[in-house]
């Protein structure tokens, strides 16, 4: 075994801002190619004046939004700076995604809060940060990031899944990593959960014990986007848009209502990896907050059949994988090797992106 192994922790904010994921991995490199292991984890939730502040970034003045940048960053650091203390860790540099406030590539706009230099200085250590912003000057999108993680630490997989807010997937197609948006997963449930009073549906247990809204799940079916080519993506417009006004519209119970959205997303993903199978028997791996609901996984089997076998990892590598992904580019980052991949972002090329910090000496 190559020894070289690469002691990295990988900092993950995502756009639910439910907090901030810390991953302590080891990375390194055989001969059949890069191995992991996810070491220690520690999740910090945002305070609410923190999830606003971060949530609104998007409408801050140019100069209130660098002092956040700055702000941001030097939180990152006090965060990372406690963790690897408490935990007595050896970290040789951070990853670090920063929280996105602005992301709009056509406009070649893309941007991350977190400042890489106040976030080495403060934390000790070197930084890696700032992975999105050069595959949109390469006319990319900057997304998804995630996929170069699934072809190098997944690969036994045919199909890498995540249901977070949305349903994406990633696969290898005549060479090449595909990766876009299904549809979705998580928002529709989580609205009509909130609807009760309630932050989810533990299990699926309520879904579990509702019946199919079929005339619902018609016109779930048949919306324009499923029809769509790939490379394609969606968000949360789409979902106020399209979708509430038919869960207002209906008159099923909330628990019908659960049923039906997780027959249709199931519905649609199989579909799509259907559509993709190219052999007897394939892998497909689940990540994402979707991954802990047994009804979901559970109906998702049954529509994929005996031909797709449905695999849950443990709950760390759930929580965690976009925190190890993020290691593992700054990994490939400070290599000088590819971590961006234009056949998922539409970008002219490959690259190989990130911005390298050191703690400044004072």
């Amino acid at each position: 075994m190559n020894t070289s192994i690469y002691k990295v922790l990988g900092l993950m904010s995502g756009t639910s801002l439910d907090g901030l994921d810390m991953a302590y991995c080891h990375i390194w490199e055989e001969t059949n190619g890069w191995k992991f292991t996810i070491e220690q984890t520690k999740e910090i939730p945002y305070s609410e004046e923190m999830r606003e502040y971060l949530k609104n970034a998007i409408y801050l003045s140019e100069e209130d939004h660098a002092q956040l940048h700055k702000e941001y960053g030097k939180w990152l650091g006090e965060q990372a700076k406690a963790f690897i203390e408490e935990s007595n860790i050896e970290v040789d540099f951070i990853a670090s995604h920063g929280h996105t406030s602005h992301h709009r590539p056509e406009d070649g706009v893309t941007f991350q809060l977190g400042d890489g230099q106040v976030l080495s200085n403060i934390s000790g250590k070197q930084v890696v940060c700032d992975f999105r912003t050069k595959d949109v000057d390469l006319s990319g999108q900057g997304a998804p990031l995630v996929p170069i993680g699934d072809r190098l630490l997944f690969h036994d997989y045919d199909f890498c899944l995540n249901l977070g807010g949305i349903s994406n997937i990633s696969f290898e197609k005549e060479g090449k990593r595909i990766a876009y948006d299904i549809g979705m997963a998580n928002m529709p449930l989580n609205y009509i959960t909130h609807k009760m009073g309630m932050d989810y549906d533990e299990n699926g247990k309520l879904a579990r014990s509702g019946k199919l809204d079929e005339p619902l799940l018609k016109k779930l079916n048949s919306l324009d986007y499923y029809r769509l080519p790939y490379p394609k993506s969606t968000g949360y417009e789409w979902f106020t848009s399209k979708i509430i006004p038919l869960i207002e519209a209906s008159e099923s119970s909330e628990t019908d209502l659960l049923h039906t959205f997780i027959h249709h997303n199931c519905e649609q993903i199989a579909v799509q990896v259907h559509e993709h199978t190219n052999q007897p028997k394939n892998k497909l791996l689940v990540t994402g907050g979707g991954a802990l609901n047994q009804f979901f996984i559970d109906t998702l089997q049954e529509k994929l059949e005996s031909t797709v076998e449905v695999v849950v990892p443990n709950k760390t590598l759930i929580a965690y994988k976009e925190a190890l992904v993020f290691a593992l580019m700054g990994v490939l980052r400070l290599k000088g090797t590819t971590n961006v991949l234009s056949s998922v972002t539409g970008a002219r090329e490959d690259s190989c992106s990130g911005e390298v910090f050191f703690p400044e000496t004072s």
